[in-house]
């Protein structure tokens, strides 16, 4: 019986009704979240003295120093990220300048995106500032797609962070309505395609020299050019306008790279009151197991390791992880394997997602 292997898984806005349209597997929901002010964000939680004070952060380029991020009250006085902050200044004398760090910005979005794993197993970056969440089926446990949105966006908020949050039935719309939306914009699925139209060009994630080229011949909303022939529109704008236009409307399938792909055996198990006890861990690990058995008994295999991943409502992880000798797919025998290991979890403020992955199985 060897080990088997499988493959890694690839105020509220309301805008239309459900539809049951199936083009492009329109049964998938996608998350975008869009950090505004990730970096200076960053800084105010760790110098809360920076928080009422209009600043930068800069990085040399070419023997000047150009801005790359700017706090909100830095951009109220027409502040931008590539601004020389010589001319910043001009602005705002007072303006405080801060070295930025090398790929900082990337591995902060990378911890955001493994925090949103509480939320979804399925989640990607998008550079430079936001991120992407599979949400089919995941709503269901906040009461629904509204509440599910509410719920991160008021998460992300408390924890200090500016951002903008969208739910669409394709990639390319929800990173548009979370960039040009309000805070929070759920666009009901089948009507993506409506929610698009008063858009500007740059909503569909256009490079700057084709988007000046579109505002420059008229062309200021997707409205004003998604009905011309696709044609005329490749020979004057190329393929590229054509490629982001039909990814946003669903009619191309757009992949991307989660930054932990889940197992392909694994059950989750969100709370919705935080588990502070021992009592409630083990109930917790006991459905867990329970139903991640039901299923490899079904595909034919057992478990030779697992592990249990418990995520704190402060943010850290807690894990344990246990062998076996032979293939099982038993929760009673699997639970006597857990049960000495659960005393080292520390739940501290409360356990509010338990996740529980099979990352080796064999056939029974």
């Amino acid at each position: 019986m060897g080990s088997r292997s499988f493959p890694a898984y690839p105020e509220i806005t309301s805008i239309g009704i459900r539809s049951s349209s199936n083009r492009l597997g329109m049964g998938q929901r996608y998350l975008c979240i869009w950090f505004s002010h990730l970096m200076t964000d960053w800084l105010v939680l760790r110098r809360p003295e920076l928080k009422n004070v209009p600043f930068v952060v800069a990085a040399p380029d070419h023997g000047r120093l150009i801005i790359t991020a700017a706090n909100h009250l830095a951009y109220d006085h027409g502040i931008f990220p590539g601004m020389a902050s010589a001319d910043a200044k001009a602005l705002i004398p007072q303006l405080k300048v801060i070295d930025a760090i090398p790929g900082k910005q990337e591995r902060l979005l990378k911890a955001l995106a493994i925090w949103c794993i509480r939320y979804t197993p399925i989640v990607a970056v998008q550079s430079p500032d936001g991120l992407l969440l599979s949400a089919e089926g995941c709503a269901h446990l906040w009461g629904g797609e509204a509440g599910y949105l509410k719920e991160i966006y008021d998460r992300l908020t408390n924890n200090g962070y500016h951002v903008q949050v969208a739910m669409a039935d394709t990639i390319g719309a929800a990173w548009a309505m979370s960039r040009f939306g309000l805070n929070i914009t759920l666009v009901e699925s089948g009507k993506h395609s409506q929610a698009l139209l008063d858009l500007p060009p740059a909503a569909l994630r256009l490079e700057q020299p084709l988007v000046l080229k579109l505002q420059k011949l008229g062309f200021r909303h997707i409205k004003s050019f998604i009905h011309i022939q696709r044609s005329a529109l490749r020979r004057r704008f190329g393929t590229s306008l054509l490629e982001r236009l039909d990814q946003a409307l669903g009619s191309e399938i757009e992949s991307f790279i989660p930054v932990s792909p889940p197992e392909p055996f694994h059950e989750r198990l969100p709370c919705l009151e935080p588990v502070r006890t021992a009592a409630g861990i083990e109930i917790a690990i006991q459905k867990l197991l329970e139903a991640l058995c039901k299923r490899m008994q079904k595909e034919g295999v057992g478990v030779r390791s697992a592990i249990l991943k418990c995520y704190r409502l402060d943010g850290k992880l807690e894990q344990v992880k246990i062998g076996t000798g032979v293939a099982s797919c038993s929760p009673a025998h699997l639970f006597k394997l857990f049960e000495p290991k659960l005393e080292t979890i520390e739940p501290d403020l409360g356990i509010e997602l338990f996740l529980l992955e099979a990352d080796r199985v064999e056939d029974l």
